[in-house]
């Protein structure tokens, strides 16, 4: 998505551009209360619902096209849509030349008739506003301020409406603090779900309940979190996109569209397991439990025609996928006990021979069990992918 033009105005460029540099819901109004500039992330949680949706430029803010723009993207009824110019028609009346017959001739035709109850008013520093918004489908509120901006002598300049989530500040600093920019922006390109191309990770702790029992629960607690949080580094730093968390286990994804190539995707996914393995010591001497009580086993898989996306509810946010792929990886992972880590044939000959190479791992050398043949194969390997072929990595 391409930024909009900055405003021919000086005053209001600085502000476009300072505002959309520092990533804030922000839309600008020239003096005469005509939309001059949006920011990126405002379009980007907006969406594009049609032609209705594009921000119209040039139009006046209460105008056909400005209330048919509000229509598109905000909750309310027309009613809502009278009541906030009554609200703020006071400040647009004392601010358009021409006075009341040029802001009669300008609003939409089902305001016009407000014109007359309407009052001058000198636009102060700044004014709180409230409304419903469409996102996602769901209605959600957000709370937005009227700053006035002037120039230098004290002339109108224009109005800067920055707005947020209705949520406090601190409610969202503690949802959000922690979050990977990185990662929160691929999982963004998984709005829409679709067939997507990707290496499966699935890990999980071996022996889990034995440990579960002998710590307490706090000790344990704070173990599992330390491991989901070390295991959600891996995955990101390798290029991943985190999957859901079920217990003790994680499962990811590392996208071909996001990674450039079959080999990257399936290079990605080994890397992660080893970084992985590398930090379950440090994982271990933080959480004071012996390094020998704990084992993760991991299944890597390759899903060519997987359907993934990003779920949103009002709970939660995560990535699912959904196809044979995924519960073949599950039995990957439910056989590679010891610690090991099963990766079946369809993922290593994604690998090139650098990637290979780089890796430490020799293609051409390498030979495959069926899953069903292992020792350590499970009933539900042996029903629902005994003819897998899977190596260690």
């Amino acid at each position: 998505m391409r930024s909009l033009p900055l405003p021919e105005d000086p005053t209001l460029a600085t502000w476009a551009s300072a505002l959309n540099d520092a990533g804030f819901w922000a839309t600008l109004l020239d003096a005469q209360w005509r939309f001059s500039f949006q920011t990126d992330e405002t379009r980007l949680s907006r969406g594009d619902t049609g032609e209705s949706s594009t921000f119209p430029i040039g139009a006046h803010y209460f105008s056909t096209e400005g209330v048919r723009y509000h229509a598109a993207l905000l909750s309310g009824s027309p009613e809502s849509q009278r009541e906030h110019f009554r609200a703020f028609g006071p400040y647009v009346l004392a601010t358009t030349p021409g006075s009341r017959e040029e802001l009669r001739r300008i609003v939409d035709p089902d305001l016009a008739d407000l014109v007359d109850e309407l009052q001058p008013q000198d636009l102060p520093g700044a004014l709180p506003l409230h409304r419903a918004m469409k996102y996602a489908g769901t209605e959600v509120g957000f709370s937005a301020v009227l700053i006035r901006i002037d120039h230098g002598d004290g002339r109108l300049a224009g109005i800067c409406h920055v707005g947020k989530p209705a949520v406090g500040m601190s409610q969202l600093a503690a949802a959000a603090a922690t979050a990977d920019l990185v990662h929160v922006e691929r999982m963004q390109g998984l709005g829409s779900p679709d067939r997507r191309q990707t290496a499966i990770l699935m890990a999980d702790l071996e022996a889990s309940s034995p440990l579960a029992r002998r710590l307490s629960t706090a000790q344990y607690f704070a173990f599992g979190r330390r491991l989901v949080r070390a295991a959600d580094r891996c995955i990101i730093a390798a290029g991943g996109i985190v999957g859901r968390h079920a217990g003790d286990g994680v499962v990811a994804f590392f996208l071909v569209e996001t990674l450039g190539s079959e080999s990257a995707a399936a290079r990605s996914c080994i890397t992660a397991v080893r970084n992985l393995r590398a930090t379950l010591a440090d994982v271990s001497l933080r959480s004071e439990i012996p390094e020998s009580e704990l084992s993760l086993r991991f299944g890597l898989h390759w899903g060519g025609t997987l359907y993934i996306g990003r779920i949103q509810t009002s709970g939660r946010s995560e990535v699912n996928a959904l196809g044979d792929e995924m519960n073949e990886a599950a039995r990957l992972e439910a056989c590679a006990t010891g610690g090991r880590a099963l990766a079946s044939k369809a993922l290593i000959e994604r690998l090139s021979r650098l990637d290979a190479n780089a890796l430490g791992l020799d293609t051409h050398r390498l030979t495959y069990t069926p899953l069903a043949e292992l020792a350590t194969a499970t009933d539900k390997a042996r029903r629902d992918a005994p003819s897998i072929a899977v190596c260690e990595v």
